[in-house]
């Protein structure tokens, strides 16, 4: 079984269920209802859009003839690799002031979704370190695409007159 598990690591278990059905020539519709199961139910699993539970998992193992708790480790290690992409997708939180982003919450920001909103202020408003973070999470090839050639810088002072 680890054997197996190593090669699928990662992989949603309803994608390997698709594969196991297909193999032996039998309809996912025709599956569900032998398992007493909503054929939408096996359809959203096998399309990875809803994920396996312990109680399917034993039902669609045993019918076949699969070791019991492999599905459950395959839905396991996915989720294993969801949690990791996610936390991949935010910069250093601490990094960051509370008065940069005073207008939002800033674990409530959708770091990939607000690109260009995030790296504009983050750009006028922010300190050197701030800056820094941006540019290593996100590159410097994107920051310069999402960045107008002559971008705005605020002035510091006027006419003598320090500006906050």
């Amino acid at each position: 079984m680890f054997e197996k598990l190593s090669i699928l690591k990662g992989l949603h278990p309803g994608f390997f269920l698709e594969h196991e059905l297909k193999k032996k020539k039998l309809s996912k519709r025709q599956f569900a209802l032998s398992l007493s199961e909503h054929p939408q139910t096996i359809g959203a699993i096998t399309k990875g859009n809803r994920d396996m539970n312990t109680a399917l998992s034993l039902r669609i193992e045993e019918a076949l003839g699969l070791e019991e708790g492999f599905l459950m480790m395959l839905q396991v290690f996915y989720d294993i690799k969801k949690n990791k992409e996610k936390q991949k997708s935010k910069p250093d939180l601490s990094v960051f002031s509370t008065t940069l982003f005073w207008d939002t919450k800033i674990e409530n920001i959708d770091w990939s979704l607000h690109k260009k909103f995030i790296v504009s202020r983050v750009l006028e408003y922010g300190n050197e370190k701030e800056k820094q973070e941006i540019l290593s999470f996100y590159g410097k090839d994107a920051i310069e695409k999402l960045t107008p050639k002559t971008f705005y810088k605020r002035p510091t002072s006027l006419n003598g007159i320090n500006i906050i």
